[in-house]
Parts: structure tokens; sequence; C-alpha cells
């Protein structure tokens, strides 16, 4: 039998009985961010292959790779960027081991490096973060609804555009609503016809790629940004992995894990930002939905335009199931499925405006990227963090919450805080984009080292932590 009792933070369905799976797809999942009971754990590593791939077989990537040949890089020098940033997947995966050990949330897990408190400001940012990914995602989705919809002969105005975001809407929020195996399972099957459209898409644009080397060798500021733009990606799931790992049973192995989830994402990343690579060195790529729909023959652009929609929805969907937990984590005391609710809102009024008021989706676009100043150095904190602990943790204490271990000092611990800090400095000394360029990036002719606020914020936290961060004896 399950125990009735919860921590205060656990966000459990209230109206769940003992005798009923609480992971079944099409069924409302009733765990929030309370610990996954042994009894409930099922599953396999090989699970996290399919929820990885599907969920990267987005646009997005082909955006990615299109960049980093604007930003002056041959076709194998952007090639070469796809490919390092695709196996950034294997610290992202490998991070999913802590779900595993304790059966809570990514957001929950991370309390043990920062505090109780000193957790919350990178909770409620990664809810914006993830809210405002799933906008752009919302939007690039709907547009090319619409845009199916002329194709087949409809050009509805207003009324196209506004049934393209509802029904975008519906097929992102309905399989997040009913939660963690229906994401799950609706992010196999949608992976096997989004592979076979994009391995078509693969099959158009690659051949025509031009593969000689630019007439003007690339610089620093090329590659740093080039490899900022591969990077933020994976970077954005670092607070993510351990939601859906939590539910597979403790014997599950690193190794199997790790193997799985990175390969899931490496593959899907790379071959689309080859193909955004691919496209970039034939045609103009600024508007790349556009760009890469003229390199198509005409029967397949309409099933390419359902491609991008697919892509965009596989994508909101982990984004926006995480946000739910992600409330739970700042202290909603709601379960999973109405916080989805809240989240599921803001993303359409935010859609809305997008659509239909104001063009603010290059602005969040630019925000978000800028994000990656306060994400790179906590993930190096974190994943610090798991290596000292050994991925070991007070599962009780994780929702303890001043009662626990991992309340410091006042819920602030000191050593993460400062190696955070530390981490951001540098990162925003040394940032370039559209919203701020650090005073370090001239002089270091036009380098972006943002993503190297990771291994600083590691680096201090080692130094820092080594006597508060040790493994939890069992």
């Amino acid at each position: 039998m399950l125990h009735q009792e919860r921590a205060p933070d656990t966000g459990r369905d209230e109206g769940f009985r003992d005798e009923v799976r609480k992971d079944e797809v099409f069924q409302v999942e009733g765990h929030g961010i309370d610990p996954i009971p042994d009894a409930e754990r099922h599953g396999g590593a090989k699970d996290l292959f399919w929820l990885w791939f599907g969920s990267n077989l987005t646009f997005t990537y082909v955006i990615n790779g299109a960049l980093a040949v604007a930003f002056g890089l041959s076709f194998w020098q952007a090639t070469a960027v796809v490919v390092i940033g695709g196996l950034s997947f294997f610290a992202i995966s490998a991070a999913g081991l802590s779900g595993v050990r304790t059966g809570t949330a990514t957001l929950v897990i991370s309390r043990a490096a920062f505090g109780v408190r000193g957790n919350w400001p990178a909770g409620l940012l990664n809810w914006i973060v993830s809210i405002g990914y799933t906008i752009v995602n919302t939007v690039v989705g709907t547009l090319a609804l619409e845009a199916f919809f002329a194709d087949l002969g409809w050009t509805g105005g207003h009324t196209a555009r506004a049934l393209a975001l509802l029904v975008t809407l519906t097929m992102t929020f309905a399989v997040a609503l009913w939660g963690h195996a229906t994401v799950q399972f609706a992010e196999r099957w949608m992976a096997y016809a989004l592979a076979l459209g994009f391995a078509a898409l693969l099959v158009f644009v690659l051949p025509g790629a031009d593969t000689a080397a630019p007439a003007e060798v690339p610089g620093v500021s090329a590659w740093s940004l080039a490899l900022v733009v591969m990077f933020a990606g994976p970077i954005s799931y670092v607070p993510m992995p351990a939601d859906y790992t939590r539910y597979l049973p403790r014997t599950t192995s690193l190794k199997a894990l790790t193997w799985s989830g990175a390969l899931g994402g490496f593959l899907s990343s790379v071959a689309l930002g080859v193909a955004g690579v691919a496209a970039a060195t034939q045609t103009d790529m600024t508007d790349a939905v556009a760009g890469a729909e003229g390199l198509l023959p005409g029967w397949f652009q309409p099933l390419f335009l359902a491609l991008v929609l697919g892509g965009s929805v596989t994508n909101s969907i982990i984004t926006l199931y995480s946000s739910s937990l992600n409330l739970q984590v700042l202290g909603i005391p709601w379960t999973r499925a109405r916080a989805i609710v809240v989240s599921a809102a803001v993303t359409a009024l935010g859609s809305l405006g997008a659509l239909f008021l104001i063009d603010f989706t290059t602005s969040l676009l630019a925000f978000l990227s800028l994000l990656i100043i306060v994400f790179a150095p906590w993930g190096g904190v974190f994943l610090a963090d798991m290596v000292l602990r050994r991925c070991t943790y007070d599962s009780a204490a994780l929702h303890a919450g001043e009662h626990g271990a991992y309340w410091y000092r006042r819920g602030w611990h000191p050593a993460g805080v400062v190696a955070l800090l530390a981490g951001m400095v540098f990162a925003a000394l040394t940032c370039d984009s559209e919203l701020w360029t650090g005073p370090l990036v001239a002089p270091l002719g036009g380098a972006d080292l943002t993503l190297l606020g990771a291994l600083v914020s590691a680096l201090v936290y080692l130094a820092l932590a080594r006597r508060t961060a040790t493994p939890v004896q069992p």
C-alpha cells in the first residue's frame, strides 16, 4: 500500500486512491513533485531515447544550423559545431540519474546545491524561460499550420490564424495535462512520423549543399557565436532531465540511462542542424521556414509545414509539462494538473499577443538567449553538486523545508550561491548578444565566452562545497 502522508510542497493529487496506478497513458497523472514510490516505478532507459529524440525533432535546430553559416562558417565548420553541440546531450542525459535516485523533479533536487530559498530565483527564471520557449514554438507551429491551410486553398485571415493557434495549443496542452506516461507515449509515436519526414528533408537539401570553404577565414567571434547558439538549446534542458526519469526503477544504470537519452537528443539535433547548414549554403535563410520550403519539391511543401508544426508541438509538450512541476517547486499549493492550466493560460495569452497584437517574437528570443548568463552557471553548479554527492541525496530532506538538511543558512547554501554569482559575472562580462555586450568581448576579439560561465561556477563550487556537499550514506 502507498502512504497517504505527504510533505507540504509535494503537490500530490488529493483525490488519488491507493489502488489506482498514477502514471497511465491518457489518464491524468496524479503525482507532482512528490517522490515516486518504488511500487509505482516502471519503464526502462530505452524510453528516454524516444523522449529526447522526439522532443528535439524541432525546426529550431534547422534555424541554428543556418545561423552558423550566417556567422561566416563553411559547411564543414558549421557541421562540426552542430556535432559538438549535440554531444552536450550526454551531460543532460546523465543528469537524469538524480531523478532515478530521488524520484522527484530536477528543480527539487537542486535545493541541495542552492538551499531551499536559494533555489527559488532560478526556479522562477526557469518557469519564465519554459513559458517563453513554449510561446515561441506555439507561434512557429501556428504560422506553419496557417500556411498549410493556405496551401490547401483556404486563406481565412484572422479566422484561419485563430483556428491554427487553437489546434496547436490543444495538441500541446492535452498531452501535457495527461502527464508523464502520455508525454512519453506521444513523443515516441510522433517521433516515428517526424523522423521519416525530416529524413526526406535531408535527402532534398543535402545533395545541393555548397561544401567549399568561404572566401574569408572565420574569426573567433564567428566560432564562439555559433557554439553559443548550438549549446543554448541543450542547456535550456538542464533543469528538466529528472522530470522524465523519476519514474524509472532505482536499478536503472547510469550507463544505460546516459546513452539512451544522449543518443536520442544527439541524432535528432545533429540531423536537423546539418539540414539547416546545407540549406543556408544554397538559399537565404533569413526566413528559415520560407527558405527551406523553397528548396523542396512542390508536392512535399505541405508535408514540410506539417513537420514544422509537429516539431513545435513535441518540443512544447515537454517544456509545458515541466513548467507545471516548476510552479509546484515555487510553492504553488496546487496539483500538477491544476498548475499546468496556469502555464497554458499564460502561453495562450503570449501567443495571442505575438500573433495578433505586436510582433515581439524576435525580442522574446533575444531575451531568452540572454538568460544563458544565468542557466549556464546554474547548470555548472548543479552538475558539480551531483559529482560531489555521487548523485546521492536525502530524498525526504529535499521536501522538508527548514526542518531538512538542505536548509543550510536561513534557506541559502552559501557555496552554491557564491559559485552561481561567480559564473554569472564571468558570463555577463563575456556575453555578446543583441540586448547586452559584455566589456570583455572587444578585448577578446569579439569572442562570446558565455558558455564558460558553467565551467567557472562548477570550479568555484567544487572548491567551496567539499565539506557541505557530501554523499548521503544509505
